[in-house]
């Protein structure tokens, strides 16, 4: 007797002569085609290739609902596909089940797979309150929208799909969608960081939007041409402009951590936020400059580096004798108080460096008898450097001796 082949479905059938219909055409040359026929054609390929993904995703839904094994692990495996990308695709095909619209769209070729997905995600997100009859509504809309707008538009228009359907819930949904997204974020907000063996701190971190937005608006604003300029000469202007580059965000970083107030920082031991620095006593007057400066994390610094920070920033120098004894612990009372900035802001203008334009809010405070050598923190002693002089002062001589107010 002869066997009666099982005939084949006509999705089987469709698939095997669309592989056929593609490998008659997999060798031809597309360089006869005119500007126009290329757009067309690329157009109807990108329909054609939604139409595919709704069939795929169909088929795929359907496989795992009538096959005893892991469909989805075995499609995966045969295909080379990674499984959390087929478990991605098996998961929106169940999700197009309960959106009709959107599943007609794409397999029509009217809806591309990323918008697909944008419009059920949005659809789902809303309200328990809203009822069938306007849910209907809200994915009918969202996919009309889709003609004129890509999957990142859409997304935007998504969460705004109450405003349009349920005016009267809009607010309260999207106040909820804000507090769980905000909650969101704190919960994934990480740091992690480590020193490495080359005098470098590194890691990676994850902030909610608002805290990064102060981030990168603090940094952009340290990284900016303009104040590239007044701390680091008139050329750097031309260096610096357009977008910021890696490297330049990150001496903005350093520079912001530098200026962060130590004396609003919580106190950590008893002590505000400080770093303390081990150096000896002809180190910080400037005799010595071959030894490095130790911090109290175990890394170490230049003494250039320890004395410019001596005078401005949150440090606390533990000065040491000959045979490490401790001759002097400073203190942050060494630093001009916000009314000296404010008195030396009024008497010198900006940077009293000949030449330099620095305002005053640009500018640090800096002893003329430098503190280490007994200076005394008054208006008499200090006067206004900006950042790039101050460093210059520091890591070499002044380029000029005492300094002239501005007239």
């Amino acid at each position: 007797m002869t066997a009666i082949a099982t005939p084949r479905h006509r999705v089987t059938a469709a698939t095997a002569q669309m592989r056929s219909v593609a490998d008659s055409v997999a060798d031809a040359s597309v360089w006869s085609l005119d500007a126009d026929q290329a757009h067309t054609t690329l157009v109807e390929l990108t329909r054609l290739e939604a139409q595919v993904a709704a069939l795929k995703l169909r088929v795929a839904a359907h496989a795992e609902s009538v096959d005893t094994r892991d469909a989805t692990a075995a499609w995966a495996h045969t295909t080379r596909q990674t499984p959390r990308a087929a478990k991605s695709q098996v998961k929106l095909a169940q999700a197009l089940e309960a959106h009709p619209h959107t599943a007609d769209a794409l397999a029509t070729g009217h809806l591309n797979l990323e918008q697909a997905r944008v419009v059920v995600h949005a659809v789902d997100q809303l309200p328990d309150t809203v009822g069938p009859e306007l849910t209907a509504q809200a994915e009918e809309h969202l996919v009309g929208l889709a003609a004129d707008h890509h999957a990142g538009a859409l997304r935007i228009l998504g969460r705004r799909l109450l405003e349009v359907i349920a005016p009267d819930l809009a607010d309260a949904h999207e106040a909820a969608l804000l507090e769980r997204e905000e909650a969101d974020a704190l919960a994934a907000c990480r740091l992690r960081a480590r020193f490495d063996d080359h005098g470098r701190l590194v890691g990676s971190f994850v902030l909610p939007h608002l805290h990064g937005a102060m981030l990168l608006k603090a940094v952009t604003a340290f990284a900016a041409p303009n104040h590239r300029a007044a701390t680091e000469g008139a050329d750097a202007a031309k260096q610096t402009a357009g977008r910021p580059t890696p490297e330049r965000l990150g001496r903005a970083f350093c520079e912001l951590l530098e200026r962060l107030p130590a004396d609003k920082l919580p106190k950590a031991g008893g002590t505000n936020a400080t770093v303390v620095v081990t150096l000896s006593y002809e180190t910080l007057v400037g005799q010595l400059d071959q030894a490095g400066v130790i911090l109290d994390t175990g890394h170490q610094i230049s003494p250039g580096e320890a004395r410019r920070l001596a005078c401005q920033a949150a440090i606390i120098p533990a000065v040491l004798g000959t045979r490490s004894e401790v001759l002097d612990l400073g203190h942050q009372t060494r630093l001009f108080t916000a009314a000296q900035h404010l008195a030396l802001a009024l008497r010198d203008r900006g940077c009293t460096e000949p030449g330099c334009d620095a305002p005053p809010w640009r500018c640090h405070a800096h002893h003329d008898l430098e503190w280490s050598n007994g200076g005394p923190t008054d208006l008499a002693n200090g006067r206004l450097l900006c950042p790039r002089h101050h460093h210059l002062h520091h890591r070499h001589q002044p380029t000029k001796p005492g300094y002239h107010p501005r007239i």
